[in-house]
């Protein structure tokens, strides 16, 4: 049964590569396991996280874009489309929505629109999962003026490490002009590596920098080819190789977070 007070999360980085899509789904699928009723919004125009659970395009009647498009024409509800899996759903993103930048540009209110068009959804769920570009575009300000926290995969690379400054920037903005009451809920080390004396060097930076090492979360998101795979199949990998490192690691993930 979901919760009257539901957590708004977004998985958010502004840069690609960082496994943002992978966390989305996987971490929402750990939770539905657990018994959490989750919604993921896929906030991309590149539509993976839609792909990523299998919804074949021809099943997408409203989308992520009708609802920012025109906040109040449709009931949110009306756009959440069932998965495979109980207590996972989806609202999905079409390429469309690249357009929304364009044509929300002079709209007043404009970072508020997807707020407006979720409105409905209020107490249904336990988490709401949100997506991003992996870019600070209109689409993510819109994102982070509805979620309640911001949930940061850093991938165990330096590049990966140092554009954490810039992200971290943009939630500080965010904070102070838009939503007041946005929170910072981890930062998740991903495609980790301990064979490789990159990984562990990035690992250990994170652990011990006096801002990103009291966010960190105590699991690691080991690097994985399965993870990839399942996403190829699109079936998260606590469904599609249980046992699998990937799995267990998202599974902990989850546990962590809602913990």
């Amino acid at each position: 049964m979901a919760s009257s007070k539901t957590r708004r999360i977004a998985v958010a980085n502004e840069k690609g590569g960082v496994g943002k899509t992978a966390t989305i789904l996987n971490l929402g699928a750990a939770l539905s396991l657990k018994g959490h009723k989750v919604l993921i919004i896929d906030m991309d125009p590149q539509f993976n996280a839609t792909l990523g659970l299998g919804i074949p395009s021809e099943e997408i009647a409203l989308s992520v874009y009708d609802l920012v498009q025109a906040p109040g024409a449709h009931s949110a509800r009306q756009a959440v489309l069932p998965t495979r899996w109980e207590g996972l759903e989806l609202i999905a993103s079409v390429p469309d929505l690249s357009g929304a930048e364009v044509e929300l540009v002079a709209v007043t209110g404009r970072e508020n629109r997807l707020k407006e068009g979720l409105a409905d959804l209020d107490g249904a769920y336990d988490y709401i999962l949100l997506d991003t570009p992996p870019s600070l575009s209109l689409l993510t300000v819109n994102v982070f003026a509805y979620a309640s926290e911001v949930l940061v995969p850093c991938q165990t690379q330096p590049y990966a490490f140092g554009a954490l400054s810039e992200l971290f920037d943009t939630i500080g903005a965010i904070r102070r002009g838009i939503n007041p009451a946005l929170e910072t809920s981890g930062v998740v080390a991903t495609f980790y590596d301990q064979r490789t004396r990159v990984s562990n060097n990035t690992l250990a930076k994170l652990k011990s920098d006096p801002q990103y090492g009291p966010l960190l979360f105590d699991t690691v998101i080991r690097a994985n080819t399965t993870v990839a795979e399942s996403a190829d199949a699109g079936k998260p990998v606590v469904f599609y190789r249980p046992g699998s490192y990937g799995a267990k690691d998202y599974i902990q993930l989850a546990e962590e977070l809602a913990g």
